[in-house]
């Protein structure tokens, strides 16, 4: 196990100035993380309900309670058996809190979710657990009071921890050998399998599916490059693997390969990146630290492919999808790239400063982002997928074959609350009221820069841990920015130009082509995608919207390394459809879209990647929706602020189709 270090910091400056005192320890004893020999799968009856041509489960698998230290300290105190309770239509509590302690507001999911998985931070679970124990030994030692007084997470000792490259624990609070933290992150680990368990439906009804999970959260470097760890069955390990015990993503991979996927227990598992928008490039960086040679970097690929099949391209911070007018990026232009881009709000950038230096508003503690521009390419999923395309050219594999999903990153323990017009916030008291939510200073935490964040859908024969996970690992995905919406897309050569019209579209699809998340043999012939989907209809009291477009993003790599997108609108288009003052849609619009593209530009001596984007009409943001319902006098001055867009277009990716000159 790493050495204990006891490393006192009271600002993010004082933080990186104590790196040079920091020595890298010994990687932990994977057999501290490996499955137990004795560990067995839950049995469960068949589902009543499958259907083999699939259909679309919803779920949130990005989901934080009070076992993480950065909702703890916002008063929340929602844990794990009641974030599964509030996905599947249980009611919860949130602060603020009365004079008694208990919360004062009630909240309640608008519809139950088919699917969920609690993902707490694995980094501090032990500490988080002493230091909030009035009848721990330790309640009262400095770092436990620190943490306690806290108010956001870069004021934390424990938050500033995982920015350092080598991070340690505190032998005060965790004991020369670490035991003590060690025992409390158990307890913790053991509530979240317990409350797994105690909500996934093992019956014939099979109407609700969770999964054991966790978060990895490096913000190595002040770059993050988090982790959702997501376990397929009750077989996982001991404990999760955080940031302090290693502290480098492949190392991640492999210790999860070691000990679980190649365990010969039954374990799987695989894990999801999120929020690349503010990675500062480094989330899918072409390169391969510590790999000696070609044929490292290839196995170091093919890890990074096998483990991480899926990408969370939107949640609470932001869309990650792709930005408009991005630099080294040719053709079409992509004005629907603007969406919910946190970073524009939350990242101030100061013209005087060198190239790469990327400030947050964080006051006169201020620290740049080390490493690459925070604008770099890098930092979106839409060029990660070309690139990869030139990185299998090189290597003979992508590392970035990933499909699209989203999810919440509520940190309320609110899974699945993603309805704009009642939207509570996701971080506590720290955006418990409207005034707090609509305000857009930079680094506030709970601003105007978050949102609901979106919700994942996968094409599944059933609700069952079995058969979602199945449609991960294929990369079955998509991902929605919060509505319900139901996309579907293949690919063929020669795939009917009739098929919308067909009954049976989806048995003549999977017959001829392949489906989201699938990769084409090139061949000569009339390359054709089928592209269809159907609005959310919403509820009675939060009406769903129509559907405006249905675009396919084409993206390649020319001779000459250059990286191309093109961006076609197949079904529907722009039309008239507008937002009146009290926020109720007006104009065209359709139920459902349907079409089949032949790409006229098919060269089949040429890999490309393809994905279809559904865009609904415009919408009112959380934001506005809030903030027009109240008296225009009695509105909050962030309320009609130039830098917060008053209208979204709500949307769902599909996950990519590959085009290979190698298959």
């Amino acid at each position: 196990m790493r050495g204990v270090r006891r490393l006192r910091v009271s600002s993010l400056a004082a933080a990186f100035a104590a790196i040079v005192a920091t020595a890298c320890s010994d990687p932990p004893d994977p057999q501290l993380f490996a499955v137990p020999a004795d560990a067995t799968d839950t049995p469960r009856a068949d589902c009543l309900h499958r259907n083999p041509e699939k259909n679309a489960w919803f779920g949130d698998l990005h989901v934080h309670t009070a076992l993480s230290s950065d909702a703890w300290n916002y008063d929340v105190e929602v844990r794990p058996r009641d974030a599964y309770g509030f996905a599947f239509g249980e009611a919860v509590g949130l602060p603020p809190k009365d004079a008694d302690g208990a919360p004062t507001r009630q909240v309640r999911i608008d519809r139950p979710l088919d699917f969920a998985a609690m993902t707490d931070h694995a980094e501090f679970l032990g500490e988080q657990r002493l230091c909030t124990d009035p009848d721990s030994s330790v309640y009262d030692v400095e770092l436990c009071r620190e943490m306690r007084a806290s108010t956001a997470p870069s004021d934390s000792p424990l938050g500033l921890q995982i920015m350092l490259p080598f991070p340690g624990r505190d032998d005060e609070v965790c004991g020369e050998d670490g035991a003590r933290c060690d025992e409390a992150r158990l307890a913790a680990w053991h509530e979240t399998i317990a409350a797994a368990e105690e909500w996934n439906d093992t019956s014939a009804g099979c109407q609700r599916t969770t999964f054991i999970a966790y978060e990895y959260s490096s913000h190595r470097l002040g770059s993050n490059l988090h982790r959702n760890v997501i376990f397929k069955n009750r077989i996982v390990p001991k404990r999760p693997v955080s940031y302090v015990d290693t502290t480098r993503e492949w190392e991640l991979w492999e210790m999860l390969r070691d000990t679980c996927r190649e365990s010969g227990t039954g374990c799987d598992v695989l894990a999801i990146p999120h929020n690349s928008n503010i990675s500062n490039g480094r989330m899918f960086a072409i390169d391969y630290p510590g790999a000696d040679g070609r044929e490292e970097q290839v196995a170091r690929a093919m890890l990074r492919a096998s483990m991480e099949p899926i990408f969370e391209v939107m949640q609470h911070k932001g869309d990650s999808e792709c930005r408009p007018d991005m630099e080294g990026i040719l053709g079409s232009d992509d004005a629907l790239c603007a969406f919910e881009k946190f970073e524009n709000i939350t990242f101030q950038r100061f013209g005087d400063e060198p190239p790469g230096l990327c400030y947050d508003g964080w006051g006169a503690d201020a620290m740049p982002h080390l490493g690459p521009d925070c604008l770099s390419h890098r930092s979106y999923a839409r060029y990660a997928l070309i690139e990869g395309l030139a990185e299998r050219e090189r290597l003979g594999v992508n590392p970035f074959q990933f499909g699209l999903m989203a999810s919440t990153d509520t940190h309320n323990g609110l899974a699945g609350g993603v309805e704009e017009r009642s939207y509570p916030g996701h971080l506590g008291i720290a955006d418990d009221t409207l005034a707090k939510r609509a305000h857009p200073e930079p680094g506030v935490m709970g601003n105007a820069a978050n949102g609901p964040g979106g919700l994942v859908g996968v094409w599944a024969e059933e609700n069952s841990r079995d058969a979602i996970f199945a449609a991960m690992q294929r990369r079955e995905v998509f991902g929605t920015s919060g509505p319900r919406i139901r996309p579907r897309f293949y690919a063929g050569v020669d795939l009917p130009e009739d098929l919308c019209a067909a009954p049976d579209r989806v048995a003549v699809a999977e017959a001829r082509g392949v489906p989201m998340g699938g990769e084409l043999a090139a061949a000569d012939g009339a390359l054709r995608f089928a592209v269809w989907a159907t609005r959310d209809v919403g509820t009675e009291a939060a009406p769903g919207n129509l559907l405006q477009r249905i675009q396919i993003i084409k993206g390649w790599v020319d001779a000459d390394g250059g990286l191309h997108q093109d961006v076609i609108d197949v079904a529907g288009g722009p039309n008239a459809a507008a937002v009146d003052a009290a926020c109720q849609p007006q104009g065209p619009g359709a139920d459902a879209l349907c079409a089949v593209w032949q790409d006229p530009d098919y060269d089949a001596a040429r890999d490309a990647v393809y994905y279809a984007r559904v865009v609904e009409n415009p919408s009112c943001r959380y934001t506005a929706w809030q903030c027009r319902a109240l008296p225009e006098a009695e509105r909050p001055a962030g309320c009609g602020d130039p830098n917060v867009p008053e209208l979204i277009q709500e949307r769902a990716w599909t996950s990519p189709i590959w085009i290979s000159t190698a298959l």
